[in-house]
């Protein structure tokens, strides 16, 4: 398993027209739910794998790091990505993003968060600390 980075496709027709452009990226799962994060310079979201779902980004604005691990004894390995890149995170895969400047993504799960068992399990990737799974982190709260 390993983070993929999708390629859109795009009807040069959008672009010749003078208006700008429109990119189609088509996912290979059924999207249930989408997010929009807001990630600050110089700090993480992630440590953690996904077990029911697979996890797509869109990064709307800046500029990161996405990092992952295949598993505990591989090395680690690195996506840059910018604006309008997109990527697709099988579930299970440890990840973290490090935002690079200020990032706005769309986090598009192929599972509703709210109808996971376990919709997330801390890892730590030595890239930062501050993933609300990481019972060690002060955003950690345990659900009752």
């Amino acid at each position: 398993m390993t983070i993929e980075k999708l390629i859109p496709t795009c009807n040069l027709n959008t672009v010749k027209d003078g208006r700008g452009a429109i990119f189609t990226f088509i996912p290979k799962d059924p999207i249930l739910e989408f997010n929009l994060n807001i990630i600050k310079a110089g700090k993480v979201r992630g440590n953690h794998h996904h077990p029911e779902f697979d996890e797509y980004y869109l990064l709307t604005s800046g500029e990161g790091v996405l990092v992952w691990k295949e598993d505990d004894n591989s090395k680690e390995k690195f996506l840059y990505l910018a604006r309008g890149q997109c990527t697709r995170t099988p579930k299970g895969v440890k990840h973290v993003f490090l935002a690079i400047n200020d990032c706005t993504l769309v986090v598009m799960l192929t599972k509703k968060w709210d109808d996971c068992e376990t919709p997330i399990v801390h890892e730590n990737l030595g890239m930062g600390e501050g993933d609300h799974g990481d019972p060690n982190s002060p955003f950690y709260k345990k659900e009752n």
